[in-house]
């Protein structure tokens, strides 16, 4: 980071400031193509961090991973009426190969059900092949008009689980396994408090029987729905002819879920905690836990000041990720600042005194200025940068959820509802009526980002539109 002029402040202008974060701080950069983006380094080992924790959770509940193709017949897409025409505006066409026009145009992937439906066809035959549980990680394409680093491109990279069982129960449970996974991950790794809801008819996925989503609160008050697990039922499976042969030697059709997040979840780890020095990290999931800065004046003093800061770092470096900075061309201020920049959790500064003290100084991210620096010996530097990492997990994640909390109000009337999407999330019964849903929208400019399947009763349960009885209310907000 070259730029020392200081970011825009979020209370000025929350965009700005957003876009000036995943730029300094080198997450992403904007690629020739419109609305594509180029994932840097930085941005792409906090992605890596965030796959790897994934990963690892689906792995636990029995899924693999496999690789399908990035080009789709075009015909495929319209077996599924519902799900190709969801799509339609997105798609990107390619008409011609090998200097020849296709005899078939070939859709670049806007999302993958079509062709794994196609190959469980193929593969499935028996209620032994059952389930089939098998995830992607690879990119997709949706020619989105209006982009963001991180919160919408035409391109971008994902995970999508793609699963087939033998009942209806089967697919439900994971449906909703899935969606608990996903919570856990934003919760434990990201340090964001989501809520799990299922999304309603006009907000779930094209082609799905039913939607639903984690939601998270961002800095400025939106919502931003961070993953996304969808029961298919039959629909894809009648339409793909995914059938198999039951206990009876009879044929039934499979029930089939998918899920994803995407590279969003980073926009949403900038937005949940950055500040205005920049990115915040939670340690889980920071590519630098640690960065360690030497600090000397003197030419004498410069030996055993790096003596000591190698020393520290060989000791720290089996157990966090971290980073030395021992730049001679620039000021430890400029070194602080740019580290605070991109979110590193914990800085350790070592300078002469403290190297004689045999101490460091420990510096939090989280906890600005003086208050977050405190003074450590270097004899156990593991076991104390290890309960600083903890509790600067621990106090992203209270903090966050502390501002959700303090920005989520109960709303019984339409006024009352404007005036609190204004600057948060409002909670309204909501009869079920799509035209009291699109009506809030257009009056509000929110949506309905999901109905709770935590419904705590805070009656009347009567609709914040028309009045009419309602069974359940939802969380409405501005959102990404």
């Amino acid at each position: 980071m070259s730029d020392e002029k200081k970011l825009t402040s979020r209370s000025q202008d929350y965009s700005a400031w957003y876009n000036e974060v995943v730029q300094r701080a080198e997450l992403a950069d904007y690629a020739p193509v419109r609305g594509c983006m180029v994932v840097r380094p930085y941005g792409t080992a906090l992605w890596e961090n965030v796959q790897g924790g994934l990963d690892r959770r689906f792995k636990e509940t029995g899924h693999q991973n496999a690789l399908f193709p990035l080009l789709i017949p075009m015909s495929f897409l319209s077996k599924e009426a519902e799900h190709v025409e969801g799509f339609s505006p997105e798609l990107a066409v390619v008409t011609h190969g090998g200097g020849k026009e296709l005899e078939e145009p070939l859709v670049v992937r806007p999302t993958s059900e079509t062709v794994i439906g196609h190959m469980y066809s193929k593969w499935i035959r028996s209620y032994r092949d059952l389930p089939v549980l098998i995830n992607q990680w690879g990119n997709v394409v949706r020619w989105e008009m209006r982009t963001r680093l991180f919160l919408r491109t035409a391109e971008f990279y994902w995970q999508e689980g793609h699963t087939a069982h033998a009942t209806s129960e089967d697919a439900q449970e994971e449906t909703m396994r899935m969606l608990d996974v996903y919570a856990d991950f934003a919760i434990a790794d990201a340090a964001i408090p989501v809520v799990k809801g299922r999304k309603s008819e006009s907000e779930k996925f094209a082609g799905a029987e039913a939607s639903y989503s984690i939601e998270a609160m961002m800095g400025n008050k939106w919502a931003l729905q961070a993953g996304t697990s969808h029961f298919f039922g039959q629909r894809f499976a009648r339409a793909f002819d995914i059938q198999y042969l039951d206990h009876n030697n009879e044929l039934q059709y499979c029930w089939t879920t998918s899920w994803g997040v995407s590279t969003r979840m980073v926009g949403a780890i900038i937005m949940a905690h950055g500040d205005d020095q920049g990115l915040r990290l939670p340690p889980v999931l920071a590519p630098y836990q640690v960065v360690i800065v030497p600090i000397w004046r003197k030419e004498e003093e410069q030996a055993a000041v790096l003596e000591a800061t190698e020393r520290i770092a060989a000791e720290l470096r089996p157990h966090y990720r971290v980073k030395v900075d021992a730049r001679e061309e620039v000021t430890p201020g400029f070194k602080f600042n740019e580290w605070e920049m991109r979110g590193v959790p914990l800085r350790v500064e070592i300078g002469p005194r403290d190297v004689k003290k045999e101490s460091v100084v420990l510096a939090r991210r989280d906890v600005p200025g003086r208050e977050g620096k405190s003074f450590h010996p270097m004899g156990g530097v593991v076991s104390w940068v290890g309960d600083m990492l903890d509790d600067i997990q621990a106090a992203m994640l209270a903090d966050a959820t502390a501002f959700r909390d303090a920005n989520m109000h109960e709303a019984r009337t339409l006024d009352e509802l404007r005036a609190i999407v204004a600057d948060g999330w409002a909670k309204a019964y909501w009869c079920g009526d799509p035209a009291c849903e699109a009506r809030i929208k257009e009056e509000t400019k929110a949506t309905n980002r999901c109905i709770p399947l935590d419904q705590e009763d805070w009656g009347p349960h009567t609709c914040v539109v028309c009045g009419q009885p309602a069974e359940e209310w939802s969380h409405w907000a501005r959102a990404y």
